[in-house]
């Protein structure tokens, strides 16, 4: 084999004299290089005469060709193109060779102690970069402008850190050589000696840059690159990356090492840098307990991060907090010193938390303070106008100057708000840090600021009461209101961070490092920043009018009448009539917060109407339409071929485009028919066809120049000359109609009418690469998942699925598999028969059409399974996908450079290894496969396949080396192999190109981002494509990379030196950190979930991100998004990794690139396929961990710097697209609460009050003797309710816009009706509801992490216990809660738009059940009964995994957390486990809010209690309702005491595994569910059957036990066991031997208090169970019901309906006496049902008896 670093050629410039050194080392270079298997530096020579094939040589379903003979070299065929880095090559007049480049390299290896396969894999990426650079500038100018984006270039980010952290002061920054303050008086000195500003530095700088030598540029890029490839967890912190280069730069350029002799020892760097800063990061989230890992029970604010760390590198204050072990700085010493001591700093001080994310929602104030300042502060101006009332009623009579200054308050409201956000503030930075100097000075101005908006009311207030007030008294108040509106005006536009002290723009010094890594924002051009500013002012000022004149107008009615109503003839002999006779005030105090609600849901809905308009006429400026006639899209697409994908610089002269055209779309034809979406037929049709010509073969082009055509004419397919508008049947002729293949070539079309960046060619467009993390998710399905069911649960094979949903690509693999096998039976048979006269019958075929093969070979298994795999979510589809690029490529290269065919003559073999070379040096992918290494044997046939399959492909892994030494830390490498890795004999793997050894085990945060780490060094180029392993890639996508990449603007590469002038026109503008691209949902129409879940990618994604990226307010969400590898790298990578905090990692990396100066773009002319979750559970998970990565985002320190810096615009984009979209969800479901609670006690007054009527007319009827006028508040809350209505309704709009603008109308209202008929607005209530608890909970508990969501189809039938569990928390509790206050307002307040609010709290409560596919089938519903009640009663003897206790113990734990460790026995804490809550947390959530809560129902009890019967006041409702609430506790703790005494004296008498516990257990439960519904029959027998005073009275009990149990729960209760032994232990009586220790003693007393608190949710979860039960029954007994729930589900004919499962005989009959048994226990408790619900108020006169005991309670 080949050594790398061969073929060494003479040097093409003058030697440095310094070079001379490193050719000392040659033989040690050699001894190891050898041994290499780099293959890209090899330039596979190798493999010239290997046999093996290329994603080009074979098609997707992985048939090869025969093996190629070796071929003659041609004499003349240019031979630098074998050279693996061509564009660097002795022909180009390189400043410096790979040969002195690669003695750079070594020489730094040996001076600071790199890795040897680090070197070498630095060494390529550097050589691939200037390789990629050079291909389109001069080889100088490369090497020029990569050291500039590296190093010292104007936007690089080692020379903005430089001058951030103010080094250019002097580099010798400690106490020793520059003490204390007098580097401020150096400053100001060197400052009046004209050398120290900051200009003058720059400067220096500049001109230091530009004198240096190509030579010394290139050894600081590999000395940057080097450090960077080792740096491991460091890479996350780029600046203390900069201050180690800067040091290991320093040392370098020292006599020490230019004079040191031996090198360092191999890995030196790695341990005495890297390591001990790793272990930093690793010990501050985990600990080591046992000899295992486990994480540290500790929350962010506690923990310092990578951000906090990097912080510290960004002020000299910070770098001067380093010391070493023996408490010496690092900066006392000499900078050239520094470097050799890192070994001996003492990392564990050097550190502190720079910002605090606490888990507060004073985080929401602090970031979002505008947002509350315009909407609260606009809300008072208009309420307080509006409510002259209010302050009349206060004052006493009426006064214009008291109006004027009341409705002034508004400034001094918003004032409030600045000065609560400040404290905020306060307490998330460190006192000692820059920012509180300028937090200071800002809340002295907000409290002088409030002095004049709210003190000046107090002056008129007292000048008018006394009388004494004038005009003067109204010139006061009128100058309060114009200083309040110039205040309010003030804070809802200006950013926080520009008060009293502008940390964005201002000039001192001390700002410099804040606004360079967080608020060097790219200024937007004027015609966009325009737009933005208008669209603003269009959503405030339509949402300004329409407030005024919807909501606040009509509340000024309803305020008159309800300001200063007092109840008469009310009392309670306890309270007294003060709550009673002001029920009116808390009625009207609840309906401001309501309006205030629905105030802040007004912006958001103007928000969507203009967004989406904005959209959809920026789609319009872009051609993106369907709305163009078939001439303009389809009859001018050859034309738009030739003109955006071709360099067409100079092929038009040469050739006729016909012909160049021609193989760009029979390329994309034919690739669609291997993907089987065309048949033969359509193919035809589509292709250009080939006809002889009688020319001889010349023929002219256009401009008269001879082109060959190799003696053919070309015809133009059909579809091209159609000049009709008719698209739909023209298609049909083409396509099948509705298929895939209609829909990609649509798209492609339309595509090619926008304007995109012109290509290079391919020989000089950049090199990119592919980047996909993998940990589990499915790479290539087995034959056995593909043909048998899942579990009895699942009704249909994976492969009877995908026939039905893909018919026609199914039908055409039948026929090719068909005609493939036919071919091989009769090559393969000796003597075969000539083919029968008759055709073959259809019987043969059928097991084609069944499984898709009629034989178990491996080729026809292997085909079947590839099929599947290409047709769901798996690792082969996308890299089968993004292999497309190198097809692309190659194609491209054949098509634009035809003298390259003509080369190889007709050897087709070399041309096209030729063609390979060329994609390969433009295109890697780079799949990191963590889990590699720990494969088990199938998993590694299949990734053993995809490499052979695609020989290119390659694929990093982490590989665990046991430690050196004994009791030490295993030793992990991340490694890289690809396809043409030798294969060893001993291991059967393959053998690393480069195996990198790691400071530790990399993934320290939640898998994806650290993954992404550790193959980063892998990565190739100047461009990476991040893509997760389920998205997908076409050949046409692929064929517009070069436009693509065109986008970042580097293509016109300048002349000019990046170091002659700062600001040069050239580098001005920002760069290009990422472009956004378009994501198609492949899963669209795969039924109603699918179909939902891909229109929510398709809005966001394409329509909110075009506009986004136009105004400036795009962020980076992951896939497919292209990114600036160098700007990205040198700035902290392509995502975040603290755990928990940065769980949606790819955002973080978008906000990272914002907020240092990054641009980012979006791109509708390409897009890529991508999969998404298709079942209601796995959308719902992937939607809570979106909603607590949300709440984590909340937490950053990111938010905090976008929240209080960014201008007023661009913010409200920011805001409104991002966190913005989750606060409203979780508004929404407030508002509906607020509105339920207001309409009770609207309700309450309604139905005890002689409410005044009216005629038709308005005029109020004469002779109403002390009635109540009610009308106006009735009508606003109509109001209220159409608004909460249209809010919901307006979110359907953007989707509905976005298909209208690309499918047209008649698509566009199918989809839309098809997905109302779908019950998607259900979906939608609940989902919005998943949001709004997943951000709560992980604000108020934390709790985030990553949760698999499974890609699968959900075909399968989930369990009713599994979905009551997983669902009940979140949604189903509170819809219950929430439909028995409706049900009260029903019964009060009675008016038709109720309605829509049940059918959302219905939607909350069945929408698992409804999108649960089969759920109504009888037979199963029956058994899923049976089912729920072992659920329930299970666990109690034995543990069980799948049991209500484990449920309850679980939902539980995120208050009270698990032990630490159990005494004696090994830790049983797990990394996953949840944190006990913060008792701040705990006491707002779970303790204020829960008493407020039930102290307002209890109010609102006592109101319809607090008036006389039959002229009687009746005792104290108190009595009742305590009697009521805590009658079943104390019934609960009397026989859990008599059960414990009976237990633990006879307990232990019965054998350890009899069933003495189960049957205790069973007797409590049932005593406890007696007790319950006794309890709730006894308070309505008290009430007389009155049904609406049971409700209020109900509703008010469940609202005290509820906060009777968060209290014991809260107070009470310690740690949570791991284990189930306690339980266990209660209800045995065997308290010995379960491995409780010294917590004997004390766990009877605290299961004591969980029993209490079980017993009465177990009996609420059982009655609520059967509830919800009883509510899904109708449906089973209508006839075919299960047919139209699955039509309506899957989206599937009824023709196509999934068949029911099919059971043996036994099961049959099992099933039939399952249904038998519990359809009669099921009837039974729906006759319970009636007999204690519905009777009583039917027979409610019959039931009336005499109570005496009624009048005493």
């Amino acid at each position: 084999m080949d050594r790398p670093f061969s073929h060494r050629r003479p040097s093409s410039g003058k030697q440095s004299p310094r070079h001379f050194e490193f050719g000392r080392n040659r033989d040690w270079r050699e001894t190891y290089a050898s041994g290499s298997t780099n293959s890209a530096v090899n330039g596979y020579d190798r493999n010239e005469n290997s046999e093996c094939y290329t994603d080009s040589e074979r098609d997707a379903y992985g048939e090869w060709p025969a093996s190629p003979s070796k071929s003659p070299g041609f004499p003349g065929y240019n031979l630098y193109r074998r050279d693996p880095y061509p564009s660097w090559s002795a022909e180009r007049q390189i400043p410096m060779t790979t040969e002195e480049i690669e003695d750079i390299f070594l020489d730094l290896t040996q001076k600071f102690g790199f890795q040897r396969d680090s070197m070498k894999n630095m060494f390529d990426c550097l050589m691939q970069l200037l390789d990629s650079r050079a291909s389109r500038m001069s080889p100088d100018q490369a090497l020029l402008t990569l050291h500039a984006d590296y190093i010292g270039g104007q936007n690089a980010n080692y020379r903005k850190w430089y001058f951030a952290a103010q080094l250019n002061l002097d580099d010798a920054i400690g106490q020793t050589q520059n003490p204390g303050l007098s580097r401020l008086k150096a400053l100001r000195r060197s400052k009046d000696l004209g050398g120290g500003s900051l200009d003058s530095a720059l400067n220096r700088w500049r001109n230091a840059m530009n004198n240096m030598s190509q030579y010394d540029r290139l050894r600081q890029l590999a000395l940057y690159l080097l450090c960077w490839g080792e740096a491991a967890q460091v890479r996350f912190m780029p600046e203390c990356l900069c201050f180690i280069f800067k040091c290991a730069d320093d040392y370098y350029r020292s006599p020490e090492c230019q004079n040191r002799i031996d090198p360092l020892p191999e890995g030196f760097y790695l341990r005495t840098v890297i390591k001990p800063l790793y272990r930093f990061m690793r010990d501050q989230i985990y600990e080591v307990v046992d000899g295992k890992f486990v994480r540290r029970e500790k929350d962010h604010e506690s923990i310092i991060g990578y951000d906090d760390v990097n912080q510290s590198f960004w002020y000299p204050e910070g770098i001067a907090r380093i010391v070493l072990n023996d408490k010496l700085r690092l900066t006392d010493l000499p900078a050239p010193q520094r470097f050799m001591k890192f070994d001996k700093i003492d990392w564990n001080s050097a550190f502190s938390k720079t910002y605090y994310e606490k888990r507060s929602f004073g985080h929401l104030l602090v970031n979002f303070n505008r947002i509350w300042v315009i909407h609260i502060a606009l809300f008072y101006f208009y309420t307080a106008y509006n409510s002259p009332a209010v302050y009349r009623v206060l004052s006493g009579n009426k006064s214009t100057a008291m109006e004027w200054s009341v409705t002034a308050l508004g400034g001094a409201v918003a004032t409030i708000i600045m000065i609560l956000a400040t404290l905020a503030e306060f307490s998330y930075i460190p006192t000692s840090w820059h920012t509180t100097v300028h937090l200071t000075r800002r809340l002295l101005f907000l409290l002088a600021t409030l002095g004049l908006t709210g003190g000046l009311t107090a002056y008129v207030a007292i000048t008018e009461s006394e009388g004494s007030g004038g005009p003067l008294t109204l010139a006061v108040a009128k100058f309060q209101f114009s200083i309040s509106v110039m205040a309010t005006l003030l804070f809802a536009l200006a950013p926080s961070g520009r008060l009293c002290g502008d940390r964005v723009a201002g000039k001192s010094r001390k700002y410099l490092a804040s606004q360079t890594f967080t608020a060097s924002y790219p200024t937007l051009p004027q015609r966009n920043r325009n737009v933005s500013i208008a669209l603003w002012l269009l959503v405030f000022g339509c949402k300004g009018v329409e407030s005024y004149w919807f909501l606040t107008l009509p509340f000024r009615d309803a305020i008159q009448v309800m300001v200063g109503m007092k109840i008469q003839e009310c009392s309670d002999i306890l309270v007294g009539s003060t709550l009673c006779a002001n029920h009116a005030a808390f009625t009207l105090t609840i309906m401001y917060i309501m309006d205030l609600i629905l105030f802040f849901l007004d912006t958001f809905l103007w928000y969507i109407i203009w967004y989406a308009i904005f959209s959809v006429f920026r789609s319009f400026s872009l051609g993106i339409s369907t709305w163009k006639p078939w001439k303009d899209i389809y009859t001018q697409l050859p034309e738009r071929i030739y003109a955006r994908l071709l360099a067409t610089a100079d092929l038009e002269v040469k050739y006729e485009p016909k012909v160049l055209v021609s193989q760009i779309w029979n390329g994309i034809i034919i690739a669609m028919h291997r993907e089987h979406l065309l048949s033969i037929e359509h193919v035809q049709k589509l292709l250009y066809h080939k006809a002889e010509t009688d020319t001889g073969g010349q023929t002219s082009s256009a401009h008269g120049q001879p082109w060959r055509t190799f003696g053919l004419n070309l015809r133009v397919p059909p579809f091209f000359n159609r000049q009709g508008d008719q698209k739909g049947d023209l298609k049909s002729e083409f396509f099948p109609r509705g298929g895939e293949a209609e829909r990609r070539i649509s798209f492609f079309s339309q595509s090619l009418t926008t304007t995109m960046p012109e290509p290079l060619p391919v020989d000089s467009m950049p090199t990119f690469t592919v980047l996909t993390p993998h940990y589990n998710e499915k790479t290539l399905l087995s034959l056995r998942e593909i043909i048998r069911e899942e579990d009895s649960s699942t009704r249909v094979t994976l492969l009877e699925y995908l026939k039905q949903l893909y018919t026609i690509e199914w039908e055409n693999f039948v026929k090719e598999t068909k005609i493939l096998v036919e071919d091989s039976a009769i090559f393969n048979d000796p003597n075969p028969s000539p083919p029968a006269e008759t055709s073959p019958s259809k019987f043969d075929a059928l097991p084609f059409y069944i499984i898709g093969l009629n034989s178990a070979s491996p080729e026809t298994t292997l085909r079947i399974r590839i099929w599947a795999s290409l047709r769901t979510q798996t690792l082969y589809r996308t890299v089968s996908g993004m292999m497309n690029y190198a097809k692309a490529i190659k194609l491209l290269y054949r098509v634009e450079n035809p003298e390259v065919v003509q080369l190889f003559g007709g050897n087709t073999d070399k041309l096209e290894r030729e063609l390979e070379r060329m994609a390969r040096r433009k295109f890697k992918f780079v799949v990191a496969m963590q889990r590699y290494s720990n494969f088990n044997k199938e998993e590694q046939e299949i990734a053993e396949f995809l490499l052979r399959a695609y020989p290119d492909l390659q694929i990093a892994y982490l590989e665990e080396k046991p430690p050196h030494r004994e009791g030490g830390e295993s030793r992990i490498f991340s490694v890289l192999i690809d396809g043409h890795s030798n294969i060893s004999p001993r291991t059967k793997r393959r053998k690393p190109k480069f195996k990198i050894e790691l400071p530790g085990n990399p993934i320290l945060g939640d898998g994806k981002s650290d993954n992404q780490n550790h193959a980063l060094i892998f990565y190739r180029g100047e461009y990476l494509q991040l893509i997760d392993a389920n998205q997908h890639n076409y050949l046409e996508e692929c064929l517009k990379i070069r436009n693509v990449l065109g986008e970042f603007e580097e293509y016109n590469g300048s002349s000019q030196s990046p170091y002659a002038q700062w600001d040069h026109r050239d580098f001005r503008s920002p760069p290009v950190a990422i472009v956004g691209a378009r994501e198609y949902i492949f899963s669209e129409n795969i039924g109603i979930l699918g179909d939902l879940a891909a229109g929510k990618e398709q809005t966001f994604g394409t329509l909110s991100a075009r506009l986004m990226a136009y105004i400036g307010g795009k962020l980076h969400y992951g896939h497919p998004d292209f990114l600036n590898a160098t700007f990205m790298t040198t700035r902290g990578g392509v995502s975040k990794a603290q755990k928990g905090l940065h769980l949606n990692e790819d955002i973080y990396a978008g906000m990272n690139a914002f907020c240092r100066g990054g641009r980012i773009k979006h791109t509708e002319y390409y897009q890529c396929g991508k999969g998404r979750d298709l079942g209601f559970g796995t959308i719902l998970n992937f939607q809570t961990k979106i909603g607590t990565g949300m709440g984590e985002q909340m937490l950053s320190r990111e938010y905090y710097y976008l929240g209080t810096q960014v201008p007023i615009d661009r913010f409200l984009t920011f805001y409104y697209a991002h966190p913005g979209f989750h606060i409203n969800n979780m508004l929404v479901t407030l508002s509906v609460q607020v509105v339920i609670v207001s309409m009770l006690f609207l309700g309450t007054l309604n139905s005890t009050l002689t409410i005044c009527a009216y005629t038709s007319s308005g005029q109020l009827i004469d002779a109403q003797a002390e009635c109540y006028n009610l009308a106006p508040v009735f009508q606003w809350i109509e109001r209220c309710i159409l608004s909460i209505l249209l809010v919901f309704l307006i979110s359907f709009l953007p989707p509905f816009l976005q298909e209208l603008v690309e499918r047209g109308l008649w698509k566009a209202l199918f989809r839309f009706v098809k997905q109302f008929g779908s019950f998607s607005p259900a979906f939608e209530i609940f989902s919005t509801q998943i949001y709004n608890h997943s951000i709560l909970s992980n604000l108020t508990f934390g709790g985030a992490r990553y949760i698999a969501t499974g890609r699968g189809f959900a075909t399968k039938r989930i369990r009713f216990s599994i979905l009551f569990s997983r669902f009940a928390g979140p949604s189903i509790y509170l819809g219950m809660r929430t439909s028995l206050m409706l049900l009260y307002v029903t019964l009060t307040l009675w008016t038709p738009y109720l309605i829509y609010f049940w059918i959302t709290i219905l939607f909350l409560c069945i929408s698992p059940f409804l999108f649960n596919p089969h759920q109504f089938v009888f037979s199963d519903f029956i058994i899923d009964y049976r089912e729920f009640l072992r659920w329930m009663a299970r666990g109690n003897s034995k543990s069980h995994a799948n049991s209500w206790i484990g449920y309850c113990r679980l939902s539980r734990t995120m208050i009270t957390g698990y032990k630490r460790k159990g005494l004696g026995n090994p830790s049983e804490k797990l990394s996953g486990d949840n944190f006990r809550a913060t008792w701040g947390a705990v006491l707002f959530s779970e303790i204020i809010f829960p008493i407020f809560m039930a102290a307002l129902f209890l109010i609102a009890y006592l109101f319809v209690k607090s008036f006389p019967v039959d002229g009687k006041f009746r005792p104290s409702p108190l009595i009742r309702i305590g009697l009521i609430a805590l009658g079943p506790i104390a019934w609960n703790a009397a026989i859990l005491v008599t059960h414990f005494l009976i237990s633990l004296f006879i307990g232990p008498i019965f054998p350890k595994n009899s069933r003495f516990g189960s049957v205790m257990a069973a007797i409590v439960h049932g005593l406890a569910v007696l007790g319950i519904v006794g309890a709730f029959e006894f308070l309505w027998f008290l009430e007389r059957w009155d049904t609406s005073h049971a409700v209020i009275g109900l509703i008010a009990v469940i609202a005290i036990q509820r906060a009777i149990h968060k209290v014991l729960i809260s107070v009470f209760l310690s740690r949570e066991f791991k284990h189930d032994e306690t339980n266990m232990a209660w209800w045995s009586g065997r308290w010995y031997g379960r491995g409780l220790g010294m917590h004997v003693m004390s766990q009877p007393a605290r299961e004591f208090i969980v029993k209490i608190v079980e017993l009465s949710l177990w009996s609420g979860d059982l009655l609520l169970g059967h509830f919800l039960l009883f509510m899904l029954t109708p449906p089973i007994f209508i006839p075919y019901f299960d047919r139209f729930h699955s039509t309506i589900l899957f989206w599937l004919r009824p023709t196509k309906q999934i068949r029911a499962p099919l059971f043996s005989t036994k099961q049959q009959r099992q099933r039939r006496w399952i249904v038998m048994k519990y359809g009669l226990i099921y009837i039974g408790a729906i006759a319970t049902l009636v007999y204690l619900v519905a009777i009583p108020p039917i027979l409610r006169k019959a039931l009336e008896i005499e109570c005496s005991l009624c009048d005493i309670l």
